[in-house]
């Protein structure tokens, strides 16, 4: 059996944007300038999809608060559990 080596965070996420940078570069049919814009704002992809669910769940504990409020509250008792 083989041992597996942990990953280096830093490098899989470098490559992952670099990947990406590379994807959009080639299938986008923008001008120059705007695929140099889409490769610098490529990182806020994940950072925008965080903001959006986290709105979302606000606004579903106000809409539904007998459903959501011990939905959040088993939620937030799991991750300090793993954490």
């Amino acid at each position: 059996m083989h041992a597996v080596a942990a990953v280096d965070f830093p490098a899989a996420i470098t490559v992952l944007y670099v990947a990406g940078v590379v994807w959009g570069q080639l299938m986008s049919d923008a001008k120059p300038l705007e695929r140099v814009v889409l490769s610098l704002l490529w990182p806020l992809g994940p950072l925008a999809f965080l903001v959006t669910v986290t709105i979302l769940l606000a606004a579903s504990v106000m809409a539904y608060p007998v459903v959501m409020v011990p939905v959040v509250v088993a939620l937030v008792f799991v991750w300090w559990l793993l954490f």
